[in-house]
């Protein structure tokens, strides 16, 4: 044995522990648990597994309050790797969202297109194919070199990884504010499609059952990766590349072919992605959920480089890789599987009686821990954490739009809000991914709220989005949150389908600090409310907290941000609700209810300067009542085309969908309501439609019929945005503003 491995099986100290980011509380009761004080590797492990990045020890006493349950569910969230719901016909639908936050602030490029690799692991380990992809991206000042240099890394590393993969990605959101420049926000989701009579879980069982390692091999890229998530980013963690994953998706679509063709041959009893912490996270948590134990050699697992060492080769998370429990018997149809692929596949270990995973290196235990004390909801550390509410939420509350002066210019105003770079087009993000690939993607060229994906051979398709406003948020956490929801719901509604599940990835600063904490326990409260409200039970998702820098002395978070995934059905894609608007001389409606509110719009927050405001209004009864009556419009065709008010407000919803027509529009405000915030304000719960002339009677009859407001404004007309008379500009004219923001921008 050498001198530095010797090394590694001395007795740890409380000091060791701390610099791997457990507290001395947590020392102390891996002694107990160990009845024995742990060696180097056994303590690098429960450093990984006990990370707030694997074991959600800050944030799972509210987590489990979130609704779980529903008619639609096939696993309960944090069951399996992903969420999976029953959308008929003998089949399911995984999906899944996630952060990689802190490496794409180190390493954009490599950061963001590790996250997608990873999401699409957790899809496609339990047996479902991945069909689309999603991401929500906050960035900082574009004025700052840093923040230009993490865009363009960020969404090349993006559209790299998923084009290679093969994989559409087929919608998004992109949101800018100076909080986010030091650590920007980068959560990818992926949706997939299975049978429901071939789901792997992420599970261990069968004494005797060899266990194989499959896929890449092994690094030292990514050690220690989940506690660096689980800090802030400083100047020294900034140089912390080890910490950042090296992705590869040609070895990923490799790994996918091979791994579903291995389903099918009913020789797998559990697989699971070597995603954080990589081989101590797998083994722990597919031999806790099936009562077994495992021994593991780790001499055998392949490495790409010379001398690692037990704690690396436990820790490390190079990727496009993952840990397969095999049938006793079964082993050299695993083998011919992969050798097919051209990918690695080795046995390094078995499942044994028992709890216990013991880990050998050339013949010598080096590590020996019970599988259930490194895990969620087993033996890792819960705490309850105080929380106070922050100063500045009184302030908001004290907000008085009466204060705020009409502007001289709505025309000026309407110029300003589309060259916003939170409102103006992001083509040239959307431009460098791949959407058509697999060719299921049904909004490419009829553009709708939220993308809808086809289901070959059937009438079916998926409807999905993700959706969250972090200034609402930061503004009123609980109702912010409840927006999140409410936005995705709506988007699915009025692209025809209805929300059936939601897959959260929750972005907030330091838990230790009770105002972050706070913001974090109601964000929680309102997720609950409005997914109790919609039917859309929580299946899992993503706690990212320590998103905020550190740098010369001060600590700046970002706003909270809890991104909403929501996938939903349609039943017949014929319902296919699309934005632009279809014909001159069209009606043009609003439904939904009108308000006199500007609180937290970028009309507001930008344009006058006001930072401090309340979330914008939001009535969740009157929101869901809203979906229901869209989708019956759009079943009884009495509506031409769809799109929700959000960002922007109602000026911005109507060029949208002249933007993706051509047509222009003459609406008229209405004098019961400021004209500011008529036009510009983001109230929630309301959409535009239109309707053909000789259907306005059936339309109006309907709407009175549900007790849905509804509130005439004009007509789709010639080229110009014409508003009460006063002409705003020519589509065109407006479009070149809108498409060129962003490039502009990032030129600059």
């Amino acid at each position: 044995m050498s001198s530095e491995t010797a090394s590694l099986h001395a007795p740890t100290t409380v000091d060791t522990a701390k610099k791997l980011g457990l507290l001395p509380e947590e020392f102390e009761k891996i002694k107990e648990i160990l009845g024995r004080t742990p060696n180097f590797t056994e303590l690098c492990a429960y450093s990984g597994m006990w990370s707030e990045h694997c074991s959600y020890k800050n944030s799972i006493v509210w987590l489990k309050t979130l609704p779980k349950k529903g008619k639609r569910m096939l696993a309960e969230a944090g069951e399996e790797n992903a969420g999976l719901i029953d959308i008929g016909d003998g089949l399911g639908c995984a999906f899944k969202i996630e952060s990689h936050n802190h490496p794409s602030a180190i390493e954009p490029y490599q950061g963001a297109a590790t996250g997608v690799g990873g999401i699409n692991r957790d899809i496609f380990t339990m047996g479902a194919r991945p069909i689309a992809q999603l991401n929500s991206l906050r960035f900082g000042d574009i004025k700052n070199p840093k923040t230009k240099r993490i865009i363009k890394g960020v969404v090349k590393g993006i559209g790299d990884y998923g084009n290679a993969f093969g994989v559409p990605t087929v919608g998004g959101e992109v949101f800018f504010d100076e909080c986010f420049t030091q650590n920007p926000l980068v959560n990818a989701m992926s949706v997939g499609i299975l049978k429901t009579d071939r789901i792997v879980s992420a599970i261990s069982y069968g004494v005797g059952n060899p266990v194989f390692i499959v896929g890449s091999a092994t690094g030292k890229d990514g050690i220690h990766g989940a506690s660096f998530a689980s800090e802030d980013i400083t100047e020294e963690s900034a140089k912390n590349l080890p910490s950042v994953q090296v992705g590869d998706p040609f070895q990923e679509k490799l790994l996918l072919e091979a791994s579903l063709e291995l389903i099918k041959t009913d020789a797998v009893v559990g697989m699971q992605d070597m995603g954080a912490a990589g081989i101590i996270c797998s083994t722990a948590e597919m031999s806790a959920k099936g009562d077994h134990g495992m021994v593991i050699w780790l001499d055998k697992v392949p490495t790409r480089q010379a001398d690692m060492l037990p704690f690396e080769l436990l820790l490390s998370e190079s990727q496009e890789r993952m840990l397969v429990v095999v049938k006793k018997g079964q082993e050299d149809v695993v083998q011919r599987v992969f050798d097919k692929w051209d990918l690695q596949c080795v046995q390094i270990g078995e499942v044994t009686e028992g709890g216990q995973l013991e880990f050998f290196f050339h013949g010598e235990k080096v590590a020996d821990l019970p599988a259930k004390s490194l895990t969620l909801g087993d033996g890792a550390p819960v705490y309850h954490r105080e929380y106070t509410e922050p100063a500045y939420f009184a302030e908001n509350k004290k907000f008085d739009p009466s204060t705020v002066a009409q502007p001289a210019s709505y025309k000026e105003v309407t110029e300003f809000l589309i060259g916003s770079l939170n409102i103006a087009s992001k083509r040239w993000v959307y431009n460098q991914y791949d959407s058509m690939v697999g060719t299921v993607n049904m909004s490419t060229n009829a553009p709708t709220d939220a993308p809808v994906v086809a289901i070959k051979g059937s009438r079916k398709a998926l409807v999905m989005t993700v959706d969250c406003n972090s200034r609402y948020v930061q503004a009123d956490p609980e109702t912010g949150c409840a927006i999140a929801v409410a936005e995705a719901a709506r988007n699915i509604a009025v692209s025809g389908g209805e929300g059936l599940g939601v897959t959260n990835c929750l972005n907030f600063g330091n838990p230790y600090n009770p105002e972050v904490y706070w913001q974090f326990v109601h964000a929680i409260k309102g997720m609950s409310k409005a997914c109790l409200e919609f039917e859309t039970p929580v299946t899992g998702g993503n706690v990212s907290f320590y998103n905020q820098s550190t740098f010369a002395g001060q600590t700046v978070p970002v706003f909270p941000t809890p991104t909403i995934g929501m996938v939903g059905l349609m039943d017949d894609v014929s319902l296919q609700m699309t934005i632009p608007f279809k014909n001159e001389g069209d009606l043009v409606y609003v439904i939904g209810k009108m308000t006199d509110d500007i609180a937290s719009s970028e009309y507001l927050f930008s344009y006058v300067g006001i930072k401090n405001s309340p979330a914008p209004y939001l009535n969740l009864e009157e929101e869901h009542h809203m979906h229901r009556s869209v989708r019956s419009l759009i079943a009884a065709k009495l509506i031409k085309s769809a799109h929700d008010i959000s960002d922007g407000g109602l000026i911005a919803c109507l060029l949208e969908k002249a933007f993706t027509s051509g047509f222009g529009f003459n609406v008229n405000t209405d004098s019961a309501f400021r004209k500011d915030a008529f036009l510009f304000g983001e109230s929630q719960g309301r959409a535009v439609v239109t309707v053909a002339p000789e259907h306005k009677e059936a339309f109006e009859a309907a709407v009175k019929g549900m007790n849905l407001p509804a509130l005439f404004l004009g007509t789709v007309a010639g080229k110009e945005a014409v508003v009460d008379g006063e002409p705003f500009g020519h589509i065109g004219s407006l479009k070149h503003r809108y498409d060129h923001a962003l490039v502009d921008a990032l030129e600059s």
